[in-house]
């Protein structure tokens, strides 16, 4: 049933917003592509699954994940970009590729390659409304991203440290000379996209009860997609772009089958790059520069 598909897009298009805003935010700032935030989305998974088998309620679970995923991309930003800050673009780029494997292969020896479970009837509760079921670990997802979002674009637009943010992003020596400590926004940019990322694991993770190692590696790809669909260096048109991947993808499934799924989810991303390369809420061509 087309409501009930959409239901579950949005679903899905909920972890693509959370962990675009991820990518969106470090590219905004710093102009680089994070590889590794889709393996914090799989650290984040892992730990907020410990949480849950441990017995911490999902709250707990949650902020567990963010807290871990958090605190790998301080060492990240420390380790990998901070001394290479000067460097090429491509040189950074490359560590975090380099980070990424190794947390996907830490991930792999300290919780095996084989999917972890957890018992179904934990989050099998549904409600229905109308001809659409929606089970309580959508509205989970569905609740815990518009409560995100909301709480990063207050902190953007509306606080002192989102001011020193859109500084940075639009020129880090100007920001410098009116004030602005420059590395230590950078570092807060690294752990805000590693929190959002975590949050996005931990939810992602419990809504389909497994998680495997390797479930960064196509969900990542899914959301550097919908960051491209919204505007690579605008971290709110993972706002639109999120849901609209998600009901894509969903929607091929369900009518055209699980083997063309990538095939209209990367194609419509081709599109936006040929038509449209700035992205839905991108400016005009000139205006690229810009960021957050």
């Amino acid at each position: 049933m087309l409501l009930q598909q959409l239901v579950n897009g949005l679903t899905l298009g909920a972890v693509y917003t959370l962990i675009a805003l991820s990518f969106s935010l470090v590219m905004g700032i710093l102009g680089i592509l994070n590889i590794a935030i889709a393996e914090l989305f799989m650290i984040g998974g892992f730990l907020g699954f410990a949480a849950i088998a441990a017995g911490l309620p999902l709250p707990a679970a949650v902020a567990v994940g963010m807290a871990g995923a958090a605190a790998i991309a301080f060492l990240i930003e420390k380790i990998a970009y901070q001394p290479l800050r000067d460097a090429p673009l491509i040189t950074p780029l490359l560590s975090t590729l380099g980070v990424s494997i190794i947390l996907q292969n830490v991930a792999t020896n300290v919780w095996g390659s084989d999917p972890l479970q957890l018992p179904a009837e934990w989050f099998d509760r549904r409600f229905q409304l109308g001809p659409v079921s929606i089970g309580a670990m959508q509205l989970v997802v569905i609740g815990v991203t518009v409560a995100l979002v909301a709480l990063l674009a207050y902190l953007v637009q509306r606080t002192s440290v989102g001011r020193a943010l859109r500084a940075v992003a639009e020129n880090r020596d100007i920001a410098r000379l009116l004030g602005v400590s420059a590395s230590r926004i950078t570092l807060l940019a690294f752990m805000l996209s590693g929190a959002l990322a975590g949050a996005a694991g931990v939810m992602i993770s419990l809504h389909y009860a497994a998680i495997t190692p390797y479930v960064g590696v196509e969900t990542g790809l899914k959301a550097i997609a919908v960051m491209v669909v919204g505007g690579v260096t605008r971290i709110f048109g993972a706002l639109i772009a999120g849901p609209l991947i998600g009901i894509v993808e969903v929607l091929t499934v369900a009518y055209g089958g699980s083997q063309v799924r990538d095939l209209v989810v990367y194609g419509l991303m081709i599109l936006i790059l040929l038509l449209r390369p700035q992205g839905i809420l991108g400016g005009a061509r000139t205006d690229l520069g810009q960021r957050v």
